[in-house]
């Protein structure tokens, strides 16, 4: 297998964390998005939208979208379990890890590009735009915090897929100053759990 990525952007790491859980091994093709690698005639090939991560299968299939490439990771290489075990907990994982994607790494993504305006060559920054998503960001960032009060991962009793994109979320917030302050004890206390895993350093 070999995966498209840029070892700095969030996305390409939450599959590398996922795939480290899981022990499972694939060649590293790494591209360089300010300059464009991504929007070649043969990327789009890979993925339509020249969107990265792109796992590419022995056979030459290709599956973007992180939410699909866990699937396809989960359901080739069950253990240890990041979806769930039950219908219960995989409902509750992927609600947990859906809400997690849109309402804090989106909006983090989006005050990055529309702030700092990385890729205004392929798309118009808005900053207002950019600000706004940051700040709700920082509202989401209230409510993981309520949440884990509660609950020792973000979707319940075990780390899993939700705990991965939330990580990576945060960790890349870093670029666009939002940052866990001691106003989240909660999320601190979690970060610092699951930060302390060996994945998180993949």
């Amino acid at each position: 297998m070999k995966l498209y990525q840029m070892h700095k952007a969030p996305n390409p790491r939450r599959v590398r964390i996922f795939m480290a859980e899981k022990s499972v091994q694939a060649e590293m093709v790494e591209l360089d998005l300010l300059k464009g690698e991504n929007l070649s005639k043969e990327m789009r090939a890979k993925n339509p939208l020249a969107k990265v991560p792109i796992l590419e299968l022995d056979d030459g299939t290709c599956i973007s979208e992180c939410a699909a490439i866990y699937t396809y990771l989960e359901a080739q290489y069950p253990e240890p379990p990041l979806l769930g075990t039950t219908p219960l907990e995989t409902a509750q994982i992927v609600m947990w890890e859906r809400q997690v994607e849109l309402a804090l790494l989106l909006q983090i993504g989006m005050c990055f590009q529309h702030t700092t305006g990385y890729f205004k060559d392929r798309m118009t920054p808005v900053p207002e735009y950019g600000k706004v998503a940051g700040e709700n960001a920082t509202q989401y960032m209230k409510l993981l915090d309520r949440r884990l009060a509660q609950s020792q991962y973000i979707a319940g009793k075990a780390f899993s897929a939700a705990d991965i994109t939330a990580l990576c979320a945060i960790d890349f917030g870093r670029v666009v100053d939002i940052r866990l302050t001691d106003e989240y004890p909660n999320l601190k206390r979690w970060h610092a759990i699951v930060s302390a895993r060996e994945s998180a350093q993949a």
